[in-house]
């Protein structure tokens, strides 16, 4: 297992901006697919952004526009950035990371996926 550790979360009015970094305890140059995933009350878990080891990213239609993924090989270190924030963004936010380089034909699929943290909360009052 690779453990990943996410902090950055908090609450932030409506319009503001939160980067949240998931922090791994190795290498995470090997990772296939890196991204973050949410899951608000009742719902199952949402893939909002990832990236490929090639670079290429992909976002949520809800996060396209107002996120940024990124991610740091040399400090081992996931990161997204969240602007223009809104209510219905408010739920815990996990980093998950698939090791090795089997292709997958999506990175925003919560089963393809080998590791993931416990989560940072994030909260958008309205």
């Amino acid at each position: 297992q690779m453990p990943l550790v996410e902090s950055g979360g908090g609450s932030v009015q409506v319009g503001g901006s939160l980067r949240l970094s998931c922090a791994a305890s190795e290498s995470i140059y090997n990772t296939y697919c890196m991204a973050w995933f949410r899951q608000a009350p009742g719902k199952g878990r949402e893939g909002v952004a990832s990236v490929r080891f090639t670079g290429a990213t992909t976002y949520s239609d809800s996060a396209k526009g107002r996120f940024t993924i990124s991610k740091d090989n040399g400090k081992n270190t996931l990161y997204l950035q969240m602007n223009n924030m809104k209510p219905e963004d408010t739920a815990p936010y996990y980093c998950e990371a698939r090791r090795g380089r089997e292709f997958v034909s999506s990175c925003m699929t919560h089963a393809i996926y080998n590791d993931w943290g416990q989560g940072t909360q994030v909260t958008v009052p309205s």
